[in-house]
């Protein structure tokens, strides 16, 4: 992850938005709307990261914060951990007995979801083949895990992508391989917010394919 200063990037938002010419009311915004325009770019930077964090394949997303501090476990080999309030997108979980680690946790409306409970283990996550579900617990939001096969694993990984912040001095954390995205995305929102729903649309396309 790297932080990115909010002038940066609504200066390359600007080079996007020239070099896509945008609608014709962006068009008709000289120098007096300057300042208005900027305002508007900022304005959406935080949403155009977190859709981009949101959806950019796992492969790309270079950093994100720990958790798993604690397990607590259901007696039949699966458990959960509490996830973070700022927690947005699961980027790995593993723990020390599994071949392999998650990238990708279901939903509790998930079909493969109702597998987790049945009584014979074989139809539900295991070890070669583990399974991660969000969902919503009394003690908060968490994140089930099946299943270990002793009740003594420890989490060997877990990172997950925060929702995205400004930080006090104008900066923002980016995947640096989803930096163009983001602006790609920023563009098109802003080109939304002049009313330019075509070009708006044509660059959230372009930020589909704008991955490093």
């Amino acid at each position: 992850m790297k932080v990115y200063r909010l002038e940066r990037i609504a200066r390359d938002v600007r080079i996007v938005l020239d070099q896509n010419m945008a609608s014709a009311s962006l068009a008709e915004t000289g120098d007096v709307d300057t300042l208005t325009l900027d305002e508007i770019i900022v304005s959406k930077v935080t949403e155009g990261v977190a859709r981009v964090h949101s959806e950019a394949p796992s492969y790309l997303l270079d950093g994100g914060n720990n958790f798993g501090d604690s397990v607590y476990w259901n007696g039949d080999g699966s458990g959960w951990v509490l996830l973070p309030e700022d927690f947005m997108r699961l980027v790995v979980f593993k723990m020390s007995d599994w071949e392999r680690g998650v990238y990708h946790a279901i939903s509790e409306d998930d079909e493969e979801y109702e597998l987790q409970s049945c009584r014979f283990k074989g139809l539900r996550g295991t070890p070669q083949k583990p399974v991660c579900a969000i969902v919503v617990r009394p003690e908060g939001r968490a994140l089930e895990f099946y299943s270990c096969r002793i009740e003594i694993a420890k989490v060997n990984e877990a990172v997950y992508m925060p929702y995205p912040v400004i930080d006090p001095y104008g900066g923002i954390s980016i995947c640096q391989r989803c930096y163009k995205a983001v602006v790609y995305t920023v563009a098109s929102l802003v080109l939304f917010t002049y009313g330019d729903t075509d070009k708006g649309n044509t660059l959230s396309e372009l930020a589909k394919t704008a991955f490093i």
